[in-house]
């Protein structure tokens, strides 16, 4: 009798011991509303993560948000009804206002944003573009692209007229020949591939690397940062597996990437986007968070948005970044 009491105190000591030992994974996970753009810059370490359960093992839940551009992510982040957002260049455009805390980058859009136009209407070379109009969305990636190839080839953004719409109406309106040029972000430029014969890729945000780089990254609500460090860092955790996979196994990543959330694109195209953005390890983006390379990317465009945006006592990227979290977890 002795030894049968003591054999379920021993048993049932190894069971508590087991379950403090327990990973997150085991324990109810963390519901984390976030929003994001379904561009491979954007979402593709968040649908790998998702795909190959790096998340639910940090014992993160993610409750995602699809949105059309950066301006409508914020504007809900900022409105309550998101805690975090991925999102484009305009990660360097409300946090400068006060408005959100950098975490995380994902890589830089090194030829995501593009500039398009369409020759029968005069266009051969971008100092044709005086005068005339260009579609895009301003405030975004590709405003800032675009800004930056007009100023490079000799022309003052206000020598042209730029006509602001959401990026889908923006890309229909070059379709349909309202204007002869479009600033897009890929994969809109599928779209122009297909349906405008002639039209002819002048240039890509690639050309002014890395003096004019231009990242994207994740940004949370200032409150649900400050209460919100532990998860974070394991968002931070899930997000380097996820994107030293891929880096790691490219072809297996795009594969199941286009098998489960891009059925849409044709992998021969996804494997251009992918190709389109520029992407560091784990380890290198330590080295960039650390020695302020990351700082001053984010503070490149945030000097545009300040220009172009009249925004008033700008909060500066070393201050609205915050690279201490990465450099813990990562």
């Amino acid at each position: 009798m002795f030894t049968r009491r003591r054999t379920l105190g021993l048993t049932a000591a190894a069971a508590a011991a087991a379950a403090l030992a327990r990973p997150a994974v085991a324990q109810a996970a963390q519901k984390i509303r976030v929003g994001y753009l379904h561009t491979l810059a954007v979402d593709g370490q968040i649908w790998t993560g998702v795909n190959r359960g790096s998340f639910a093992k940090y014992g993160i839940e993610l409750e995602l948000r699809q949105f059309n551009t950066g301006l409508e992510l914020f504007q809900a982040m900022v409105g309550g009804s998101l805690d975090m957002l991925s999102t484009g260049a305009v990660v360097s455009n409300f946090p400068a206002r006060g408005q959100g805390k950098v975490f995380l980058i994902n890589d830089v859009e090194f030829a995501t944003a593009q500039l398009w136009v369409r020759g029968e209407q005069g266009v051969k070379i971008i100092a044709d573009l005086k005068g005339k109009r260009i579609a895009t969305t301003a405030g975004t990636t590709a405003h800032v692209f675009l800004d930056k190839a007009l100023r490079a080839n000799g022309l003052d953004p206000k020598e042209v007229e730029i006509l602001n719409q959401r990026m889908p109406e923006a890309v229909t309106s070059f379709i349909s020949g309202a204007v002869p040029a479009v600033a897009l972000w890929v994969p809109f430029d599928l779209t122009v591939r297909e349906k405008v014969a002639d039209a002819k890729k002048l240039v890509d945000a690639g050309a002014f690397y890395p003096e004019a780089a231009i990242v994207g990254g994740w940004a949370a609500r200032n409150d649900w940062y400050e209460q919100n460090h532990d998860a974070c860092g394991r968002i931070i955790k899930a997000w380097a597996e996820a994107n030293d996979y891929m880096i790691a196994n490219p072809e297996a990543a795009l594969e199941e990437l286009q098998k489960k959330n891009y059925s849409q694109v044709p992998l021969a195209d996804l494997k251009a986007q992918y190709a389109a953005q520029k992407m560091f390890t784990t380890a290198e983006w330590k080295k960039l968070y650390a020695d302020g390379t990351v700082a001053k990317w984010l503070q490149q465009v945030t000097d545009f948005f300040v220009k172009t945006a009249n925004i008033p006592s700008a909060v500066p990227a070393t201050t609205y970044f915050d690279p201490s979290l990465f450099l813990k977890n990562a």
